[in-house]
């Protein structure tokens, strides 16, 4: 074997070693699969969850919920085109997004970790497996 080719088999290997050692320390998926009952829950409670389809701060806290995101209290505030508000939102005082309201009258905007929703719903939270 030339010393190209012995040069490029230990290229191909450390490239390939690169990869696998980068794909290792990646964070892993922070999307639950668990949460129907959570998110159920959370909807039982009172809470209002307003955001739009346009605000990548909505798009997150909805993924949070990996599937479950169906089952959450959440009221759409964008017109179709995404240039106005609809009329519920004005009603409800939403002036950003994503805004969470709870059965206690209080707001909390922008994201908001599970824990935090758990907190402020009297929801259980299921344990990490």
């Amino acid at each position: 074997m030339d010393n190209n080719k012995k040069l490029a088999l230990i290229v191909g290997v450390l490239i390939v070693l690169i990869f696998v050692f980068a794909f290792s320390i990646m964070p892993k998926s922070t999307v639950r699969t668990d949460l129907e009952p959570f998110a159920k829950c959370i909807s039982e409670s009172g809470a209002r969850f307003y955001g739009t389809f346009w605000c990548p701060h909505c798009q997150n806290q909805k993924k949070m919920f990996g599937s479950a995101k169906s089952l959450l209290p959440y009221t759409e505030c964008s017109t179709s085109d995404g240039k106005g508000q609809l009329q519920v939102c004005t009603d409800s005082k939403v002036e950003s997004y994503p805004t969470w309201e709870f059965k206690d009258g209080s707001r909390q905007t922008g994201e908001i970790s599970l824990e935090v929703l758990a907190e402020k719903t009297n929801c259980t939270l299921p344990e990490v497996k």
